[in-house]
């Protein structure tokens, strides 16, 4: 791995219409073909942070929420190729660049198209910032 900048993308099915264990599913499927893939350095399920310490939960991990961290070049491929695979269900997909993040709701490809516009806008102003 190199010390080039990575985007941390966050992706959430966000269908009023599906319950927990449909989300989960579809979550699962998807997770599944992105660790398939190439452009993807690390690909997990997002885990809970505002569990209280000492709770007990069955779900330490968030239903239907998946985490995956990009190289900034293939952040384009990544997002199309989640597009392609969830087109017709709108998602939420939060974009995080070093301490800088953004969240954007998607129902359709060319909303997933900002996403990426907002990821490189990330790392230019992080750039910018780290240059001296």
């Amino acid at each position: 791995m190199t010390d080039a900048p990575t985007v941390l993308l966050t992706f959430a099915v966000n269908d009023p219409e599906l319950d927990d264990e449909e989300r989960q599913e579809i979550a699962q499927k998807l997770l599944r073909q992105l660790k398939q893939l190439d452009e993807v350095e690390k690909v997990g399920r997002a885990e809970d942070s505002n569990l209280e310490e000492g709770s007990r939960s069955v779900l330490a991990t968030l239903v239907g929420v998946l985490t995956a961290e990009v190289s900034v070049e293939n952040v384009k491929k990544v997002l199309g190729f989640v597009g392609d695979r969830l087109s017709d269900k709108p998602i939420i997909i939060k974009v995080k660049v070093g301490e800088q993040e953004v969240e954007i709701e998607a129902k359709s490809r060319k909303e997933l198209e900002e996403a990426e516009k907002v990821a490189n806008n990330l790392l230019a102003r992080m750039q910018g910032t780290s240059d001296a």
